[in-house]
């Protein structure tokens, strides 16, 4: 949990603002996983912040995106692509 936080920290990924006074707060979770190697034993543990989905309200904020995450390696499959097709 602690790099989760300090991942967000570094990258800026949010900054703490007042709640306006018609908007309710949305929730959050910690949310775990372990990672497993082929061979079944654990390569790490993972720790996710994300918005708690009973929250968000159909036609209101239902498609919003509040933990986006692209891996490293699709953005440079993507960059390639992109470069070889001009």
């Amino acid at each position: 949990m602690d790099e989760e936080i300090k991942a967000l920290e570094k990258h800026k990924t949010w900054e703490l603002v007042d709640l306006p006074d018609n908007k309710e707060v949305v929730g959050l979770k910690w949310v775990y996983k372990t990672k497993y190697r082929s061979d079944g034993s654990i390569q790490k543990y993972k720790a996710r912040l994300v918005a708690m989905e009973y929250m968000q309200r159909e036609c209101i904020d239902f498609e919003e995106t509040f933990a986006p995450v692209a891996r490293f390696d699709t953005i440079r499959t993507v960059l390639a692509l992109a470069a070889h097709n001009k």
